[in-house]
């Protein structure tokens, strides 16, 4: 699963806003024991002393940037990884664990193995959330979440990397890094929406597991089926 599931996270999040148990706007403070060193964080290298933000901020980095230390946070707040796999479980969706924070993960190379999901069921996720037909998020708790999502960095040549450019694509990415001793990538993943020219659109998520590839190889894999589905959707909207 990697970071796909900071999207989880951040709906688990925004869940709680639209219940009133938390806010957008309330300061949460990371201190310097928060800012854990090797792990990727956009948030850590410009606050190197830590920050007391606002959790819009941190979602928004989490999501968009793909930040470590901004995803422990939120878990912290939410009262753990379980936490998030409980309310997701509790609105219906399976095949969906979620066992521990981006310290433990990055700490334990078998450990990650406990955070995990289907293709199927992650796009699931994807299309229940985008649809909301059974208003799993208010009105602008939905609206945040997919700007979050439109406006990923990381992950260029995932999901995006052969679209014609200006292609609009709502997505999370994750990865595995590489296990020095067997050089195998666990996971090199991305999960999203792609919006057609014509505005319609299509759900896509699709993992790579156990790989002896490069990180290219990997990404080009991804890229590879979206460009497929791109061009079988687009060919069938004509």
């Amino acid at each position: 699963m990697q970071s796909v599931f900071k999207f989880h996270i951040a709906l688990a999040t925004l869940s709680q806003v639209d219940k009133g148990r938390l806010s957008l706007d309330q300061k949460i403070k990371i201190g310097k024991k928060d800012l854990l060193p090797g792990i990727y964080s956009p948030l850590r290298d410009k606050y190197p002393n830590g920050a007391t933000l606002p959790m819009e901020e941190i979602i928004r980095y989490t999501v968009s940037q793909s930040d470590n230390v901004g995803c422990d946070a939120l878990l912290r707040l939410l009262g753990g990884p379980q936490a998030v796999e409980k309310y997701l479980i509790r609105n219906g969706f399976k095949d969906i664990s979620i066992k521990f924070n981006e310290e433990v993960m990055q700490n334990n190379w078998d450990l990650q193995f406990q955070n995990w999901t289907t293709p199927k069921a992650a796009t699931n996720v994807l299309e229940d959330y985008y649809h909301n037909k059974k208003k799993l998020l208010s009105p602008s708790s939905y609206d945040f979440v997919w700007k979050a999502m439109r406006e990923t960095e990381p992950g260029k040549n995932r999901l995006k990397g052969q679209l014609p450019e200006g292609t609009v694509v709502a997505h999370r990415p994750g990865s595995s890094g590489k296990n020095r001793t067997t050089g195998i990538s666990a996971a090199v993943n991305d999960i999203g929406i792609v919006f057609l020219p014509n505005g319609e659109y299509f759900f896509i998520s699709v993992f790579v597991t156990d790989s002896k590839e490069d990180l290219d190889t990997n990404e080009r894999i991804i890229a590879d089926i979206s460009k497929a589905a791109w061009d079988y959707f687009n060919t069938q909207s004509n």
